[in-house]
């Protein structure tokens, strides 16, 4: 939930809109997933990607579907209350008519014509009334116009009410459509996603700096059973400074330069977003190619299994947290300009990112060992004993790939989380203290992530975690939640032969009470696994 991709009023085209949803899923997660497959098997994370990128996409659907209704509803109340206004304009001009004809004036010449008060009267109540019949007459046929239009008409397409034309995010979603149970429970739930995306980004950058940076005194071309095996008490600058201390040093200067911006409102830029963008294409090329040339060659050395239950909970919140986009579409589906084959851009949009996942994932399994990869993908490309490349600056940009585009989105994220904390805690009619708006809240959202950060540096475990719960929260029962709901008052306002046409091609009920079992029965799953593997 990174806040606002494009700027407010700008469009684009379809093929934007998928570039764009392309780059919000595709990013830390993606990282993450060579190591949880590696884990799982390769079978076993086959299959669960396949069916946990059929679900995201299926509320993906809901989401859209959801802003429609969204839009509908508020489109509805505006003409309203136009309707309102509009009444009650005309019962003063009429106030005013019926007081101006009653004033006392014997004679009024127009045209050099003399008129009596009761000439002049008469003659002005009926014009009144002829304006009033001519605009309420006008009113009614473009309403009846652009509600009884066929649907093929253009004139239907130009005041369709369910055109996404305003950008209603997800919690002013769930404070149309859910009660205030509802409406605290999903703030409480984004709120904890986005303290466990900072934390994981937190914890990503100051990670990256500290293997790129720590020299690694290591014996190539001996034995593994003799070789030093890296821990965090394992020394880095010198024998004063050890991993563990030179990754919180890190950590630390992490939190000094970016911890700031959560103080004052900052935007993501167009520049910003096309660059980190560009990095992240060449990036994941990069390595793709360079694993896929190492196995060509007969040198992978990846020999994974097929399955491994006990790591699918932490596969599953890698996958959930990869596919995460829901709480954003938003920002990024109501700019598009053509919204005709919304669900047909999403789906094929998906496809091209499971694919692009599965390619990443498999290069990696069968080119590294399943011991020797990291939990951020890219430190596997700067092997000192036995480089994938040559070219040291490749190494070293992949290397430096998650500090650059992790760090910019941090403060976004962090902006986001402190705004969303102050919609949690307000109340109506009340406004925050100066020390309370700007200094209690940014430091409510930057201190707990960094604490996290500080405890552990374990990423596989934080993003599984951050997943598997708030994760599936987002990805799973809040759009089955909102759409449900959503359904339910379009038939009370427009009854229930009104036609959407961005209703999800998942139109049944039945889609929905599966969507809510499937979330519930998997956090079930992970936090029972979880249990058990812990005793």
């Amino acid at each position: 939930m990174a806040g606002d991709i494009t700027e407010t009023g700008s469009l684009y085209s379809p093929f934007m809109g998928l570039i764009y949803i392309f780059n919000l899923i595709v990013g830390t997660g993606a990282l993450t997933m060579p190591k949880a497959f590696g884990a799982a098997g390769w079978l076993i994370s086959l299959v669960l990607i396949i069916l946990l990128g059929f679900f995201s996409f299926m509320t993906t659907t809901f989401v859209v579907e959801t802003m429609s209704v969204a839009n509908a509803r508020l489109r509805w109340k505006t003409r309203e209350k136009q309707n309102e206004v509009h009444k009650a304009t005309f019962e003063e001009k009429l106030h005013a008519a019926f007081a101006n004809n009653h004033k006392k004036v014997p004679y009024t010449r127009v045209h050099g014509t003399p008129y009596s008060y009761y000439e002049r009267m008469k003659k002005d109540d009926a014009h009144t009334e002829d304006v009033i019949e001519d605009e309420e007459e006008n009113q009614s046929e473009e309403e009846r116009r652009a509600l009884l239009a066929p649907v093929n008409d253009p004139k239907r397409r130009r005041v369709d009410l369910y055109d996404i034309t305003e950008r209603v995010e997800m919690g002013q979603m769930a404070s149309m459509f859910f009660n205030k149970i509802g409406w605290y429970l999903f703030y409480l739930c984004i709120v904890i996603y986005l303290y466990g995306d900072l934390a994981i980004y937190a914890a990503a950058v100051p990670k990256s700096l500290r293997d790129i940076t720590c020299p690694v005194n290591i014996t190539c071309n001996v034995k593994p059973s003799k070789q030093i095996n890296l821990t965090n008490s394992s020394p880095c600058w010198g024998t004063a400074v050890n991993r563990q201390n030179a990754y919180r040093v890190y950590l630390g200067a992490f939190s000094l330069l970016l911890g700031p911006f959560v103080f004052f409102n900052v935007q993501k830029t167009k520049y910003l977003q096309l660059l980190t963008s560009l990095m992240r294409w060449v990036a994941f090329t990069i390595m793709i190619i360079l694993a896929m040339t190492r196995i060509t060659h007969g040198k992978g050395e990846g020999h994974p299994v097929m399955e491994s239950i006990t790591s699918v909970p932490n596969l599953f919140g890698v996958c959930v947290y990869s596919f995460m986009c829901q709480h954003s579409l938003p920002s990024l589906v109501t700019p598009i300009k053509n919204k005709r084959h919304l669900s047909l851009l999403v789906f094929f949009d998906f496809l091209v990112i499971l694919i692009f996942y599965l390619v990443l994932s498999f290069t990696g399994i069968f080119c590294f060992k399943n011991k020797d990869i990291k939990d951020i993908y890219t430190l596997n490309f700067m092997d000192k004993c036995d480089p994938i490349t040559s070219a040291k600056e490749i190494g070293y940009f992949l290397g430096l790939f998650p500090v650059f585009t992790l760090s910019t989105n941090f403060p976004i994220i962090a902006i986001t989380l402190r705004n969303n904390l102050k919609t949690l805690f307000h109340r109506d009619g009340y406004t925050y203290p100066w020390i309370i708006d700007r200094i209690f809240f940014p430091l409510l959202t930057i201190v707990p992530p960094i604490a996290v950060a500080f405890g552990t540096d374990d990423l596989e475990f934080l993003v599984g975690v951050t997943g598997s719960y708030a994760g599936a929260g987002i990805q799973y029962l809040i759009p089955a939640f909102l759409v449900y709901s959503a359904r339910k008052e379009q038939r009370i306002l427009f009854g229930p032969g009104s036609i959407n046409k961005h209703t999800s091609p998942f139109r049944h009920t039945f889609w929905v009470y599966f969507v809510l079992i499937w979330g519930t029965l998997s956090v079930i799953f992970v936090t029972v696994n979880h249990i058990l593997t812990k005793s």
